[in-house]
């Protein structure tokens, strides 16, 4: 089944103890991290309870799945329920989870938070997505609304006060990633200290501006086809500091925006109509360039985009390949293939 905001916060407070595993997916790691926390929190209160919590690996356990198995069936030595996370999640998983978690008699409940190319033509995710006794959870870049949302909450657990102005440039200091977001609050609340009230000086001082992304330049560099722009903005992310599998999930991320986009689009909307309901309005200047890529990239070739970042994410991990070479050859093959498709005039 398909949970949106609502459904979770309703499972949360009151958990279906039909429902037997939960995907949890998208390229928002932070909103991905937020919801594998919650779900597990409905079966134990105390995340490191070595009892009542297990955490595994899918790239470690996938050659023996009988591990997963054997977890996910096993009962805890407290006689209580177990909750068993499990990591980067994909579709080699699918079929094993078809062969037995079904007919289980098990009540623990598996959280699989999926790796970042997951998305709705995924097998895993038609699995979840198909079946009564599994939730699937997408998650996507925060919009404004959502970011202002999120920081009240959290500054509000904390019992943390702060001027209407300070709030404002705190919020457009934020990026579309949760977890990035909650990293840069908890740096402001460990700077403000007993005082638990922050104000404009304060968030000068302490809060990246994250509102201006290299990677969003280097995303639409690739998506338009602009060859020497795209490799140099590679360049400046690489010597930043800026890991490849974070590119990688960058243009991820992009990618879902067209394919909301082009989902838009199929419903009436105009692409520049589109465009400005998937992008933050921090990216004002690239409404025109996302509006000829929803126009130019077709849906099944995003989708193929998606297997190569996904494949890509994978070498880097996986093989003894330089991931330098691994991505460098992943922006010329998608500048190269954007530069065929995209004919309109470039921003």
């Amino acid at each position: 089944m398909i949970f949106k905001s609502a459904q979770i916060e309703a499972y949360c407070k009151k958990p279906d103890m039909n429902i037997k595993a939960v995907l949890v997916y998208g390229t928002n790691e932070g909103l991905v991290s937020e919801y594998v926390r919650r779900f597990a929190k409905t079966v134990a209160n105390d995340l490191q309870d070595p009892f009542a919590v297990v955490n595994l690996d899918w790239g470690e356990v996938k050659r023996d799945s009988g591990q997963l198995i054997a977890e996910y069936n096993a009962q805890s030595l407290m006689a209580g329920r177990r909750v068993i996370c499990l990591r980067d999640g994909d579709n080699d998983l699918t079929k094993v989870l078809q062969e037995f978690i079904e007919d289980s008699k098990s009540n623990n409940l598996l959280i699989v938070s999926g790796v970042s190319s997951l998305n709705t033509r995924s097998s895993l995710v038609n699995y979840f997505n198909n079946e009564k006794f599994l939730i699937c959870v997408a998650c996507y870049e925060d919009r404004e609304a959502d970011i202002a949302t999120s920081i009240k909450k959290k500054l509000a657990e904390q019992q943390i006060t702060y001027t209407k102005d300070a709030f404002e440039i705190l919020c457009s200091r934020m990026s579309n990633d949760r977890m990035a977001n909650l990293n840069e609050i908890e740096k402001l609340i460990t700077y403000v200290g007993v005082s638990r009230h922050f104000e404009v000086d304060d968030v000068r001082k302490v809060v990246f501006d994250a509102s201006v992304s290299m990677s969003d330049d280097l995303c639409f560099y690739v998506f338009s086809g602009q060859k020497y722009k795209a490799l140099r903005a590679l360049k400046n992310m690489l010597n930043e500091g800026v890991e490849e599998i974070q590119i990688i999930r960058s243009l991820a991320k992009h990618v879902n925006a067209l394919l909301e986009g082009k989902s838009l689009t199929e419903g009436g909307l105009s692409a520049s109509e589109a465009i400005k309901k998937v992008l933050s309005k921090r990216l004002f200047y690239c409404y025109d360039a996302g509006a000829i890529q929803i126009s130019c990239w077709s849906k099944d070739r995003l989708f193929d985009v998606m297997d190569l970042l996904y494949k890509a994410e994978k070498d880097c991990k996986t093989t003894n390949f330089p991931t330098t070479d691994i991505l460098n050859y992943l922006i010329l093959t998608l500048v190269a293939a954007a530069a065929k498709l995209v004919k309109l005039p470039r921003f």
